[in-house]
Parts: C-alpha cells; sequence; structure tokens
C-alpha cells in the first residue's frame, strides 16, 4: 500500500467491475493504475506496490498538451469551484462559457461566429449533423426531405455515438459492427496520402463531380482536415480540402470540419483547416480544449447557418446537454487556451515535429515497418501487420515511456511541454515498440 492506496485491491476491483474503451469485460489486457501526475509524466504503481514513472507519449489521447498539474489550470479550476462549479444553462449563463466562447469566435477560422458547447466531441458531432441537416429542412423546405446524408471520405473517425459512427469508415474501422443500424451516408475513397505529396487530379475531380451528383441529397461534406485520426493516422495535402471547399460552396452544400483531434496547434497551425487556408461552415472542437482537464467540446458555425435555422419553421436546435456551458470545464478551457495564445506553441511544435523526424527515422529500415511519418506534434510508425499491442506496451515501457497502439499503428502525440530530452526518449520507445509488435 502506497500513499493509503491499496493498489491490489484497486486493480481487482477494476478487472471485476469496470470496462474499459475498447475492451471487453474483464479487460483482455493489462490496465496499469497512475498513483499521479505532472508536467508530461505518469507515476504508475503496480499490484505489489512498485512504482514507476514514465512519459506520456499520448498527452492522454491527444488531450493533456500541457501536461498533467499545470498550476495556471489547477488555479483556474480552484478559483471557480470558490464560485460555484455548475448551473444549468437552460435560460442561465456564466461568466467562463461566455469568454470561452468568445475566444473560440476570435480565433477560429473567420466566419465562425456562433458556438453550442458539448459535453464531448462524439456529441459535439451530433450537434453539428444536426445542425447541417435541420438548416435545409429551414431554408428549403420543399427540398429537405431528400437532403438528409452527410457525405464523407473512408478512413475518418469522428466518435463512437450513432450519428457519429455513421460517418466512420464502414468497414475497416471500429464500427462495422453497426453497419446496419446506422444512418447510410455517402462515402468517397480516401484523399491520396502525404501531406506534402503532389494534388492527384483525378481524385480532385472525383471530389468536385460527387458533391456536385449527390447534393440533392446531401446535407453535409464532414471530414478530418489534414489527419484523420484514429481511423488510421493518415496524412493527406491539404489542397483537397479546397476543392471540397469550393465544390460544397457551388453546389449548395455545407462543409464540416472535424478538428477535435487536429485543433489547437497539434498539425503545427492552430487549427488545420490553416493549412489549406479555408472556413468551414461548422466546425468541432474538442480534445485538447481544456488541456485535457476535462471533458468539453464545442461546436461552431457561420451566422448563415445560425440563422438559416433560428429562422425556419421549428425556429430551434432541440439538443441540451445537462451540463452544457459547465463551469468548470470552461474554466479550465479558458484558462488552457490562454496558456496556449500565450506561448509561443508553433515553435514548440516545430521542435517536437523535428526530433520525431529525427527520432524515428531509425525505423524506416527495420523489417515490418510499411511507413514511417511526421507531421506537427504527431509521429506515426505503421506497420504491414497488426501490432502485438501488450508486447508493444511493454517495450516502450522499458524505456520509460507510455504508449497507446492500435491496429497496425505505433504513434505518438506528446505534450507540447516535453524537452529536446524527453522527445528524443518518446521516438526511441515507439521505434522500439514498432520493433516489439
Amino acid at each position: 500500500m502506497r500513499n493509503g492506496v491499496d493498489a491490489g485491491r484497486l486493480l481487482a476491483a477494476d478487472r471485476a467491475a469496470v470496462w474499459h474503451p475498447y475492451d471487453s469485460m474483464p479487460s483482455r489486457g493489462r490496465v496499469r493504475l497512475v498513483e499521479s501526475a505532472a508536467g508530461g509524466r505518469l507515476s504508475l504503481v503496480g499490484p505489489e506496490g512498485s512504482s514507476d514513472t514514465v512519459l506520456d507519449g499520448m498527452s492522454s489521447w491527444w488531450a493533456a498538451i500541457h501536461g498533467y498539474r499545470h498550476p495556471v489550470l489547477d488555479q483556474a479550476i480552484s478559483f471557480q469551484l470558490g464560485r460555484f462549479s455548475h448551473v444549468m444553462f437552460g435560460g442561465l449563463t456564466n461568466e467562463p462559457a461566455v469568454v470561452l466562447s468568445e475566444s473560440l469566435v476570435s480565433m477560429s477560422p473567420d466566419g465562425l461566429e456562433h458556438v453550442f458547447l458539448a459535453d464531448s466531441g462524439s456529441v459535439a458531432v451530433e450537434v453539428a449533423m444536426k445542425l447541417a441537416i435541420q438548416y435545409w429542412r429551414s431554408v428549403r423546405p420543399k427540398e429537405a426531405a431528400k437532403k438528409t446524408r452527410m457525405m464523407t471520405w473512408r478512413g475518418g473517425y469522428h466518435g463512437d455515438t450513432l450519428g457519429a459512427m455513421s460517418v466512420c469508415d464502414p468497414e475497416s474501422g471500429m464500427h462495422s459492427l453497426w453497419t446496419d443500424v446506422v444512418s447510410e451516408q455517402v462515402f468517397l475513397p480516401p484523399p491520396p496520402p502525404g501531406f506534402s505529396e503532389p494534388v492527384d487530379p483525378a481524385y480532385a475531380s472525383l471530389l468536385r463531380e460527387a458533391v456536385r451528383d449527390q447534393a440533392d441529397r446531401v446535407a453535409a461534406v464532414i471530414v478530418e482536415p489534414v489527419v484523420q485520426g484514429a481511423g488510421g493516422m493518415r496524412f493527406h495535402n491539404p489542397a483537397y480540402l479546397r476543392v471540397l471547399r469550393e465544390a460544397t460552396e457551388q453546389h449548395g452544400v455545407l462543409l464540416i470540419l472535424d478538428e477535435i483531434a487536429t485543433g489547437f496547434g497539434r498539425t503545427g497551425r492552430m487549427f488545420a483547416a490553416e493549412h489549406a487556408g479555408i472556413a468551414p461552415d461548422i466546425m468541432c472542437v474538442g480534445k485538447a480544449l481544456t488541456g485535457g482537464y476535462m471533458s468539453l467540446a464545442a461546436t461552431l458555425c457561420s451566422t448563415q447557418v445560425a440563422h438559416g435555422v433560428s429562422n425556419g419553421e421549428v425556429p430551434i436546435l432541440a439538443h441540451g446537454p445537462t451540463f452544457m456551458g459547465n463551469a468548470l470545464a470552461c474554466s479550465a478551457a479558458n484558462a488552457s487556451l490562454g496558456l496556449l495564445l500565450s506561448s509561443d506553441w508553433g515553435a514548440a511544435v516545430e521542435r517536437i515535429q523535428g526530433g520525431l523526424q529525427q527520432g524515428l527515422a531509425a525505423a524506416r529500415a527495420r523489417s515490418g515497418v510499411a511507413d514511417v511519418r511526421v507531421l506537427g506534434a504527431i509521429g506515426v510508425v505503421q506497420l504491414d501487420h497488426p501490432v502485438d499491442v501488450g508486447a508493444a506496451t511493454e517495450a516502450a515501457l522499458a524505456r520509460g515511456v507510455w504508449l497507446r497502439p492500435f491496429g497496425d499503428l505505433v504513434y505518438t502525440m506528446p505534450p507540447y511541454v516535453v524537452t529536446d530530452q524527453e522527445v528524443s526518449q518518446i521516438a526511441e520507445a515507439v521505434v522500439a515498440a514498432a520493433a516489439a509488435g
């Protein structure tokens, strides 16, 4: 027992009662107990009471960009606790939620003027899809009966709720079990890989023609800009986003960008849309929004979309989470965004990118490695076979790093606060995990 914590009892109780993400009951793998966390490190304690401190190469699933126990974030939440933690958002408002909404509008691509605060990324996607469909029902009621589908490209991931699942990859994604349950959407081939690869004119033409041909039944195109995250960690040329923006504007289709994983600097720009120089009609953000402290997301939209819905026959968006506008979460988000905007985050991400490029280069010559790619603070080693998650995890931990591989990927998205030495250590662990997996 350490500090009054009986690790063995907790781990046994966890195995008996707690269901973990993308896992069976009981868990098929080993679950580790976090005793404490600070900076970019996690303190793990074993069932026998042994402890180990490791670098978090995952930023707690890409969210904890400032690391753990940051004094500014801690203070913001403590201050808000002294006032109140939450009040309902129906008919009431609160300062942290208003300030956060103002900040999101000011820092987001031009034209996104209105903010719907949600509980999680999946909910933000649900809201975005509902907004798009209701917009057409409001502004073109005679045509709207057909205009109910979403268009997306394969290889995407947008969340785990039913609506979000419907726009995830229907075959190779994590939700193929539900293909006959979720709404039928319009899928296009994934964009050609490579952030810096030349644009494929044939694929660009395919996008234009698909939007044109399906415009009568598609309410919106929804894609992850530049980086397809949990669907495969693939990068694509930003020019394809410009093609989509031009085609959707020309043919009366809305454009939704899911920036939940890519937002707040992860790709080297504040939002990945900036690589393409475009602004969507609707944008979803989450994950790093609160610096990884609390669950919070947001759906932003243009005035055209907001007023279109609000002037329709049903002039409201019928969505209202109980904890919408939670003051604690919004306080954490305000502190996190303040830290980000007051720092040279761009230089930090560029430094991490350079360290990952250098450190992961060693994986290219290894047997079983299909590709190595880096963009911003994202490093990926793709294998030519499924990862042995247990072996890969142990190999990374042996080098003092926590990683969570999936599919055929060993990857890292470290916190922006890691040092050059820590980036090197993380890269070494990724290479070792790929070799073991």
